[in-house]
Parts: structure tokens; sequence; C-alpha cells
């Protein structure tokens, strides 16, 4: 029986096998597509991070001037917070269309926390100055101080990843939905936290549901960060399946 739901299908640069594929990790391979708009988003997000350290830089610069004006100190952190945090949530998304692999433990930790990485650039030299800067006052210094905290602290939370994606996991999730189904096609809504292998499963077809998409495992990650597979999907298949 098939969902009453309007089904839109998420475009892909994949033909979807009907038969089961065998893929091991080895094998597993991220599209040229998904490479190209990583790469583009890994750029935006090192411009961003560069203007953030820019405008940490004029902060600094500003520290060294006196009288010390408070108000574009403030402000050069509140652009600074803006700029890191829009870069690490590209990088993020980046890297949910080129994930490292995870066996690779060095640079998957890089690439997968350098969000944080860079958070802790763009504000820890400037605390450190302002802290060190004998023209502040004891009030200047503490409020100043307590905003750059506060606003490093927003940033490294937004740059950690705390389920970062990875190759390993990709071929993994993949090739058990291939087994179960014999291709490559899942089911998700923009508010869930799961991908379906039926799109009637009632999960999705509340009445808070108006839109189903239909793709790939990688694309469920992509575009929505899901990375679990419908338990009642998966029973279900197996139920009408048994063979």
């Amino acid at each position: 029986m098939a969902t009453k739901k309007k089904v839109t299908k998420v475009e892909t640069p994949e033909s979807t096998d009907s038969k089961v594929t065998q893929k091991s990790i080895d094998d597993f391979k991220i599209t040229p597509e998904s490479k190209k708009r990583a790469k583009t988003k890994r750029i935006i997000s090192f411009i961003l991070w560069a203007l953030a350290i820019a405008a940490e830089g004029v902060a600094i610069w500003l520290l060294t001037k006196p009288p010390i004006n408070m108000t574009y100190l403030i402000i050069l952190v509140v652009v600074d917070l803006i700029l890191v945090v829009i870069a690490n949530v590209v990088w993020q998304q980046a890297n949910r269309l080129d994930p490292a692999y995870k066996k690779d433990k060095a640079k998957f930790f890089v690439q997968s926390q350098l969000g944080a990485i860079m958070s802790v650039i763009a504000f820890a030299p400037f605390l450190v100055m302002a802290l060190m800067n004998k023209d502040l006052d004891k009030k200047q210094k503490g409020l100043i101080s307590i905003i750059a905290v506060i606003a490093m602290a927003i940033a490294v939370w937004t740059g950690i990843d705390f389920n970062p994606p990875s190759v390993e996991e990709y071929a993994e999730q993949t090739q058990h939905v291939e087994q179960l189904t014999g291709q490559n096609l899942v089911y998700w809504t923009k508010s869930g936290t799961k991908y379906h292998l039926f799109d009637d499963c009632y999960t999705i077809n509340s009445t808070r549901t108006d839109e189903i998409f239909e793709g790939t495992v990688a694309q469920a990650r992509e575009l929505k960060n899901i990375t679990d597979l419908c338990r009642i999907c998966e029973d279900r298949w197996l139920a009408e399946h048994p063979d």
C-alpha cells in the first residue's frame, strides 16, 4: 500500500542498482558530485574562518591603541562569532557530503573537529591579549573577557561534531539496506530522525507529515544528518521477505 503523502525524489548522480551489491568499505566511493559540493563548502568555510581571524586581528590591534573603544571591540567579537558559527555549520555539511575514513584516526579527528579547533584560534589569542592588556581597567577587562569567553564557548560548541560521519559508516549502512531490499533506496521526512524502507510506514504518514523524501542512505545523512534505520521498517521487511 503506497503512501498518500507527496513523495519527493532527491536527485542523485548515482543510479540505483536493483541487485544486492556486496560493497566492502574499501570499495565504497563517494560520488564525484558530492566531492565537488563538499570542496565548495570547505572553501567557503576557510574564507569565513579567515575573515573571522581577520576580525580578531583588528580587535587585537585596537587593544594596542588607547583609549580603547569597548563598543568596537564588542562588535568585532560578535562579528567574529557569526563568521565562525556559519563556517562551522558549512564545514560539517561538507563532511557529511565527503567524510573521512575512521581508520585514519589523525585525519578523521582533524577533519571532523576542525570547526572546534578554528573556533579556539579565532578567540583565544584575543582573550589572552585582553587579559594581559594594561590599558583596560578592571571593569573593562572583566566585561570583554566574559563576552569573549562566552563567544568562544558558543563557537567551539557549534564546531564540535558529536556524531561525525565516516566512510566506513556510510558503507556499512548502505550495504545493510542493500542486503535487505536489493537497492540503495530509503525515505525520510524534514523533521524525522530515521530513514525508512517503506514510504507508507505509519511513523512518517502522520498528520504532521506533508512531504516524504526519497533517496539514498548517504543523501539522508547529507541532507538531514539521519543515521538510523527505522526498526519498524526493518522488522516489516524481514516479515514480508522471510527468505
